[in-house]
């Protein structure tokens, strides 16, 4: 069977490097593609933290609300969130690397910036910021005084940061996929 790899092949014997330059393209392409679709994802769930999932838990006693909490937390780290929230920040390396060492190409400012974005906005809040204030709600028992103070606070300060998240890991996927069309 004739593909357009071995046509090309066939086309132009000594080019080697051009069948090694298409296979970087597809592969760039489907770096750019994945980076999408997993900032997007990920985008989808802050979104959902943000819009409804942080102000139901705000309208139920402290005690329960930290508990809910205390469990999404836990639960929250499981193999395939792990895989788009972090598999997204590796890919997000690569396709950095690339719009560096490739600064002429037509889509490397948005792979730049949207993999920074990415990778500074949702990764390095969610490092610097939501998590530290997952460790402290989980070091507190729901019912104690201590725990009520800490979750106005945290209902705060944590919904505050993951807007921040939800807005990067969003306008990384708009820039990865008007990356994809140049």
């Amino acid at each position: 069977m004739l593909t357009h790899q071995s046509f090309l092949a066939r086309t132009y014997p000594k080019t080697s490097l051009f069948l090694v330059l298409i296979m970087f393209n597809n592969t760039l392409v489907t770096l750019t593609l994945i980076a999408a679709i997993g900032s997007g994802l990920v985008a989808g769930v802050f979104f959902a933290f943000s819009t409804f999932v942080m102000p139901a838990l705000a309208r139920i006693e402290p005690a329960q609300g930290i508990a809910a909490m205390q469990s999404i937390n836990i639960t929250a780290i499981n193999p395939l969130f792990m895989l788009a929230l972090f598999g997204t920040a590796v890919v997000c390396l690569f396709l950095a690397v690339f719009a560096l060492l490739k600064s002429e190409q037509p889509n490397s400012t948005d792979l730049l910036i949207g993999s920074l974005l990415y990778l500074i906005g949702a990764i390095g809040v969610t490092i610097a910021f939501n998590v530290p204030l997952n460790d402290a709600l989980a070091s507190v028992k729901p019912g104690s005084p201590e725990g009520a103070t800490l979750w106005s606070k945290y209902l705060t300060n944590w919904t505050l940061w993951n807007h921040v998240r939800t807005v990067a890991a969003l306008i990384s996927t708009l820039l990865f996929t008007i990356a994809l069309g140049k």
